[in-house]
């Protein structure tokens, strides 16, 4: 009797920590990948496995019974009645269901290894996820081993301890001392007979937990034959400190109906043994902490014979042989004990009992089953999380088995946690946490199922189909609205526990390749409102860059890369690469061998890009089946960017390591970052190398993205383009950070309008330049050239309001350039053949006279323009903005409409020539 009313106020019955973890690690299944020392050993002696009676039900029948069967049930028809005890019975059990569901579909799924619940959620969820939740359900199997430990010490000790009192008296049953270190060697010798069990392995432990479940049954048979058997009696009830007014006893009256109609409905009263005020809440929230413990059987899938047949049977065969069992104790409670009897001996049933000490048995044998169980399931989780290195090499040693493939390291690191806990003495403080860590996990179970479920991944495809995304639903909000429901303060800090490991591991482990539920969700999702994405519904007032940048070698090209990435103002990017050749005439497509490359390329950049690679036959070709093919729907490239054609050496921007050629990572594995090195192209940005470009083809290049509506912007310098040194100069005490825009089109004076669709494309992209966060603090600066028969003070007053009503920010230059415009030579002719005289180097002018109606310009004009941009160009800027004409329509003009562009921007330093095909720039509202 002393035991059970001392031991009934122990944390450990007022929160259910139930052995969520029976599950031991699968020696054979794990090891014979990660080890092959290890599937050597075990394939002559495969560890036994385990059937769903001994590996499913009866671990989850004593998870789920536990000692609150034995001293919560009297607590909970006493204070809420039979009527809401059966509803507090269905609403629990409905909850613990739909998470049952969701185990049974992920565990037939497929294959499952060694780890239960963690092992379900890290594949389901990512390691971030999965390593988060894992340590949370190491711990708290840790933690909860040590509180029944303790808890069957302090019922054993107040039973049999030699009580001050009694220090004289000759009691043959009280032998044990006591004290703060006896009671540690009692938990510590009971804590080393769960080590040994532990250590021999799965099927020794499932041998002793069938001896406990027999002893649990048998008592629960004497329990239910005594309502029956044992005749009306009056019961002693315990004494309450500091209130001698309080009836001594009560009755056991047997089955009558005036007993059952007093114990209908409730009777919230002061628990007798906290002295609080109970209601509904705080009795559910006791109650349903009796009712969990439903992953002890899917988290010994390592040492089942068949997880997918086992777990979703023995579970639910075990949920309802609990509820049944519950409901029928508390009916024979409620018709055969006074509502005084429930209410002040939560202990009752060892009064009734035919035989009083097997009820203290059964207590005993329930408490040492979920010790157990606790130890042997905190050693599998950590056995797993070691496997799947989450954590580098800490974890590492717990990754040994033993010859049968028992993780005996694991078992050891378990057990010396325990013992650590243990020197705490009573984890009051903790007891209900450790239970709100379980829920957690229970609840990302059904998160896991849900994102399956969601994703519509068609390797998804559970035999298991008794389920919907609303029982996963249903289960998620259940055990939240539980962990709030026992301590909203515990359940907060649990969740944010939960947020920083799970950030900390998503910084720190390695990549796995378990396959992620996010990416099938993202998937799932892009699908869906890319086919909203109506082409037919696009809107001038939303209007974004969407870039197809060719890149020849990026190693000479980083620079070019890394500023267009901030010209996208989050749209679409595309890296393109044309690698010439013919497949029917290879044995295997190139391109798929580039692809690790470039991604690790767009990774080490820290650049938002898509890779598109295709395989032609030239160039041209080439970078037409991007223009047709690059991104999908809505999300099209609508700019073409190349590197310019010209004479300038390439330099090798990627020194790093991982890009060398046979470099090796530090575990002595061959990288596969790898690019060529870098050569003569001609091309800085580059579309191609110029052995396989000539200039007639890259004119036609720009002419073809023209025809299909694709503006075109053409980069020169940017070979040596730095960005992080570019953007110091806006640091106090640089010279500043400029972006300088042309608007005109240079090559045509006569024809001096700043307001056609490609010179405001011009001033669009050089604004979004400028809203983007690294370029924010640069200085837009606008040049407008003039006349002086023109009003330059109107010429500039028209521009700022135009820049006003476009709602940009910038400063207005005029240039007056009559000067220039007086070298122009506009005369119109007719003539019959054309004479195109190379431009080369030193020499001073050369003339081109082209069929008629046509414009001739010569190097003269080019020059001067050139330098009048370079003297209107101090401080000198970050990058300028010129107008790209459009290539002429004779293609015999194509090599000098290049060398015009040459000429043009020389020694300018990086320049963007655009030419905009297309209106992206509205005042409307």
């Amino acid at each position: 009797m002393s035991a059970i009313k001392m031991s009934e106020k122990t944390p450990l019955l007022h929160y259910r920590l139930s052995s969520s973890t029976h599950g031991s690690g699968n020696s054979v299944g794990v090891t014979v990948d990660k080890s092959p020392r290890v599937s050597r050993k075990t394939a002559g002696k495969p560890p036994k496995k385990l059937t769903t009676f001994f590996g499913v039900i009866i671990p989850t029948v004593l998870s789920m019974f536990s000692v609150v069967l034995f001293l919560r049930i009297g607590f909970v028809v006493g204070h809420a009645g039979l009527y809401q005890s059966i509803l507090m019975f269905l609403v629990s059990y409905l909850i613990i269901t739909m998470t049952v569901l969701s185990v049974c579909a992920i565990s037939t799924n497929g294959a499952l290894d060694a780890g239960g619940a963690y092992y379900m959620i890290s594949r389901a969820l990512g390691p971030e996820f999965g390593g988060s939740i894992g340590i949370m359900f190491f711990f708290a199997n840790v933690c909860g081993c040590a509180l029944y430990v303790l808890g069957l010490v302090e019922a054993i000790t107040v039973s049999f301890g030699i009580s001050e009192g009694e220090a004289g008296l000759a009691n043959p049953y009280h032998m044990l001392p006591l004290g703060y270190w006896w009671s540690l060697l009692y938990a510590s010798a009971v804590l080393l007979l769960c080590l040994g069990v532990c250590l021999v392995g799965a099927h020794i432990y499932a041998k002793t937990t069938f001896l406990i479940f027999l002893i649990v049954m048998t008592v629960l048979s004497s329990i239910f034959a005594s309502f029956f058997i044992v005749g009306p009696r009056v019961v002693v009830l315990p004494a309450v400190s500091g209130n001698s007014t309080q009836a001594a006893t009560a009755n056991f009256t047997g089955f009558k109906l005036d007993t059952l109609l007093g114990n209908l409905w409730g009777s919230y009263t002061v628990d007798y043994t906290t002295g609080s005020m109970m209601s509904f809440t705080t009795v559910f929230a006791v109650m349903f902490n009796g009712c969990t413990g439903i992953m002890a059987g899917s988290n010994m899938s390592g040492d089942l014979k068949n997880p997918s047949y086992s777990i979703p049977r023995g579970t639910l065969t075990a949920v309802v042989f609990t509820f049944i069992t519950y409901n029928l104790l508390a009916l024979l409670a409620s018709c055969s004990c006074d509502r005084l009897l429930l209410l002040r001996n939560y202990s009752f049933l060892c009064n009734i009992d035919v035989w009083c000490p097997l009820v203290m048995v059964g207590i005993y044998s329930s408490t040492l089953s979920a010790a157990m169980s606790n130890l042997i399931g905190a050693s599998r989780i950590l056995f797993a999380l070691s496997r799947d290195n989450l954590f580098g090499g800490v974890l590492a040693p717990a990754s040994q088995t033993s010859e049968r493939g028992n993780p005996w390291v694991s078992v050891l690191i378990s057990w010396s946690l325990v013992q650590v806990v243990l020197l705490l003495g009573k984890l009051n403080t903790i007891a209900s946490i450790v239970t709100i860590f379980f829920l957690l996990v229970y609840a990302a179970v059904d998160l896991a199922c849900l994102a399956l479920e969601w994703a519509s991944a068609p390797n998804f495809r559970p035999t298991f189909r008794y389920f919907t995304w609303h029982t996963c639903a249903l289960g998620i909000v259940g055990c939240l609205v539980m962990m709030f429901l026992i301590n909203a303060i515990y359940a907060s800090v649990s969740i944010v526990f939960m947020l920083v490991l799970l950030l900390l591991i998503h910084y720190l482990c390695p990549t796995s390749s378990w396959g992620y539920v996010s990416q099938a969700l993202i998937f799932h999702q892009v699908r869906k409102y890319l086919l909203m994405l109506d082409v037919r519904k696009d809107h001038v007032k939303f209007w974004r860059p969407q870039v197809l940048l060719m890149v020849a070698n990026p190693r000479s090209s980083t620079g070019l890369i890394t500023f267009i990435n901030d010209v996208k103002k989050s749209g679409l990017y595309v890296l393109g690469h044309v690698q010439l050749g013919e497949l029917e005439m290879l044995p295997a497509d190139p391109l798929q061998s580039c692809y690790d490359s470039w991604f690790s390329l767009v990774d080490y950049l820290n650049i938002k890009a898509f890779i598109s690679l295709t395989l032609a036959d030239s160039v041209r070709h080439g970078i037409q089946h991007l223009l047709f093919i690059s991104g999908l729907g809505g999300m099209r490239p609508n700019i073409l960017v190349l590197g310019f054609y010209d004479d300038c050496s390439p330099k090798d921007n990627l020194q790093d390591c991982v890009f060398s050629t046979g470099a090796h990572s530090a575990k002595g594995q061959k990288r596969i970052f790898h690019f060529p090195p870098v050569c003569s192209d001609r091309m800085s940005g580059e579309a191609a190398s110029a052995k396989h470009l000539s200039i007639e083809e890259y004119v036609y290049v720009i002419a073809d993205a023209v025809k299909m509506q694709k503006s075109v912007a053409l980069a020169r310098y940017f070979c040596s383009f730095n960005q992080s040194e570019v953007l110091a100069r806006a640091k106090p005490g640089q010279s500043g950070l400029y972006i300088d825009v042309w608007p005109l089109n240079l090559l045509r004076p006569d024809n001096c309008s700043y307001v056609d669709t490609c010179s405001l494309f011009l001033l669009q992209l050089a604004c979004v330049l400028h809203m983007s966060h690294a370029w924010h603090q640069a200085r837009l600066r606008l040049f407008l050239c003039v006349e002086t028969g023109c009003c330059m003070q109107e010429a500039e007053e028209m521009l700022q309001q135009m820049l006003k009503d476009l709602r940009m920010t910038a400063n207005v230059y005029t240039v007056p350039w009559d000067h220039v415009v007086a070298l122009h030579g506009q005369r119109r002719a007719k003539v019959s053949q054309v004479h195109p005289r190379a431009q080369t180097d030193g020499a001073p002018e050369c003339v081109h006279s082209f069929p008629s109606n046509t414009t001739l310009l010569s190097d003269e004009y080019l020059r001067a323009v050139n330098l009048l941009i370079r003297e209107n160009g101090d401080p000198p800027p970050a990058v300028r903005f010129l107008y790209l004409p459009r290539p002429p329509a004779d293609t015999r003009r194509y090599t000098p409409y290049l060398h015009q562009l040459d000429q043009l921007t020389q020694d300018l330093g990086p320049t963007l020539l655009i030419h905009g095909v297309v209106p992206v720039i509205t005042t409307d509202l």
